[in-house]
């Protein structure tokens, strides 16, 4: 694993070896991701001992500003997490494009910030200029914070988590912005949509919905819902930015989507994944694909 990994700036969190993609056979079942001080390895299959104490002081020996090294198991029931080496750091304060986030390690299976939006948050930011932003799944709104950084008039975060948009206030706080400009409901998308609109009409719509979310969301039965909504939300020549993680739907289950229900959607560009984040199959990783609004 370590002949592959390929160190960028320390300073910024990021995705170090991305085993998942299955671009390398024998390791598809780990991840390597750096929230500096912490190395944080993800398994998603068990693995022998000696093999991961090896990695452990490669690991070290490669990246000497390590104070920790944590594993969580992602092949075991609830995730855990445990440190198997230096200090038990919990909390942490990690960089990105120049923001900053807060991560939790050891609490939940998800940490605070999906490593293979980086390059959609730095779209954001560099999109969202004076702009009213509405930020769908907004999670811990890690889109916010870069479209308030960018320089957008007005977001509103919206998401089913009281607690992950409490987690999204601290991190606007974190980056010392100005939460009048920030609009939090803790509300179900698809039951909400006069919530929706009463903050409206808005610049750029992102939509980055969880696969799947028992008794909320299952998005190859949902997303056709969120997009013929897209008239009602967005202002002409708007932009919408489609994000979809599924491992089981590719570009073109959004490409139909959009065909079927929102034909004015035109495709502009999809945005690429960090290079880190290989995939032996195109399709399976993270896609996230931007459209503009064109009513006839």
């Amino acid at each position: 694993m370590l002949e592959y990994i390929e160190i960028a700036d320390l300073s910024e969190c990021q995705r170090l070896f991305h085993g998942r993609g299955h671009a390398y056979p024998e390791l598809s079942h780990v991840n390597v991701d750096w929230f500096s001080p912490v190395l944080l390895i993800t398994l998603y299959e068990e693995v022998d001992t000696d093999w991961l104490e090896q990695q452990v002081q490669g690991l070290r020996a490669l990246i000497p500003e390590c104070r920790c090294v944590q594993v969580q198991y992602r092949c075991r029931p609830m995730a855990p997490t445990e440190c198997l080496w230096g200090e038990n750091i919990e909390q942490i304060t990690v960089y990105e494009h120049g923001l900053k986030y807060h991560i939790t390690l050891s609490k939940a299976q998800n940490f605070g910030l999906f490593l293979d939006m980086a390059n959609g948050r730095r779209w954001v930011k560099e999109h969202s200029s004076d702009k009213n932003v509405l930020n769908l799944f907004a999670y811990t709104c890690a889109f916010s914070v870069a479209a308030i950084a960018g320089g957008a008039k007005q977001v509103v975060n919206i998401d089913l988590s009281k607690a992950s948009l409490a987690k999204g206030r601290d991190n606007h706080r974190l980056n010392d912005q100005d939460l009048d400009k920030v609009v939090f409901q803790g509300v179900d998308i698809f039951k909400s949509y006069s919530r929706l609109k009463k903050f409206g009409p808005y610049d750029l719509l992102i939509s980055d919905p969880p696969s799947f979310q028992k008794g909320s969301v299952d998005i190859a039965r949902d997303y056709g819902k969120i997009i013929r909504r897209v008239p009602q939300l967005l202002k002409p020549t708007g932009d919408a930015l489609l994000c979809l993680n599924s491992p089981d739907l590719s570009e073109q289950f959004l490409f139909e989507q959009v065909r079927q229900e929102c034909p004015d959607l035109k495709f502009i560009e999809q945005l690429d994944n960090p290079a880190v984040f290989k995939e032996a199959h195109q399709g399976k990783g993270l896609k996230v694909l931007h459209f503009k609004y064109l009513p006839k």
